[in-house]
């Protein structure tokens, strides 16, 4: 079964003040790490740190026309950083690899099973 480890963090604030290089490249090496270790166990699909709020594009169709707007569609003090997939027997396999994500020491996880996933031109249901 797949499972989403979507990981909200709180947002650089522009001015403020950032983590050092020293931080940075310790929880760089931190998720490289966790990252081999759900591949070496079979269960890693697909990861994706994202870029700061800052960084955002939203696109919507709301009123019958496209409109396509800079910046993020809500201010919020914690905000989506990551995504991590994988493919789990349980629910309690994602959350023992949810406890292991080295982003809780300054975040939260949000562990969400898929209802459904695009796999091999088609869409299944677990």
């Amino acid at each position: 079964m797949r499972y989403s480890l979507v990981f909200h963090a709180p947002e650089p604030q522009e001015g403020g003040s950032q983590p050092s290089a020293e931080v940075m490249a310790e929880m760089q090496k931190l998720m490289s790490d966790y990252a081999d270790a759900l591949y070496s166990a079979g269960v890693f699909i697909a990861a994706e740190m994202l870029e700061p709020q800052q960084a955002t594009t939203t696109v919507t169709r709301r009123g019958g026309s496209v409109v396509i707007e800079d910046g993020p569609f809500a201010a919020a003090k914690e905000a989506l950083a990551g995504v991590f997939v994988i493919d789990v027997e349980s629910r309690d396999a994602a959350l023992a690899w949810a406890e292991k994500f080295p982003g809780t020491s300054y975040g939260v996880i949000e562990v969400r099973a898929a209802a459904v996933s695009y796999i091999d031109g088609r869409w299944v249901q677990p």
